[in-house]
């Protein structure tokens, strides 16, 4: 295992990263009405997870670390609930809703860990 230097060697914080750009390029295609309302919602609350990773890790205490992960976490889960919203209304096609979940839960899974090895 390689040694984490940065926030930036953690792959919780890589593959968070790659679902902010997955976000945008989702949404992209949403009804214009929804610009400030579920775009919105769904941009800003996967950008809140690789920024609460960084945050946290850039913290003095463990407690602090620990605390911004759970706020990632809240994000992962708030995110879950928007994109299948998203597919509730047909904004997203079954096939990319199960495709983008399954990388959601992927991140939820490592940053829970994550969570549970630093506690």
């Amino acid at each position: 295992m390689a040694e984490v230097k940065s926030y930036r060697d953690l792959i919780v914080w890589q593959k968070s990263m790659k679902l902010v750009t997955e976000i945008y390029t989702i949404t992209k295609s949403f009804p214009s009405d929804e610009l400030y309302g579920l775009t919105s919602q769904l941009r800003r609350c996967a950008i809140s997870i690789p920024s609460n990773i960084a945050e946290g890790y850039g913290r003095n205490s463990t407690g602090d670390y620990k605390r911004f992960l759970q706020i990632a976490a809240g994000s992962i889960f708030e995110l879950q609930t928007q994109i299948e919203i998203a597919g509730n209304l047909k904004y997203i096609s079954k096939e990319n809703f199960d495709i983008f979940f399954n990388n959601v839960k992927e991140v939820e899974l490592m940053l829970l860990s994550l969570i549970r090895k630093i506690t």
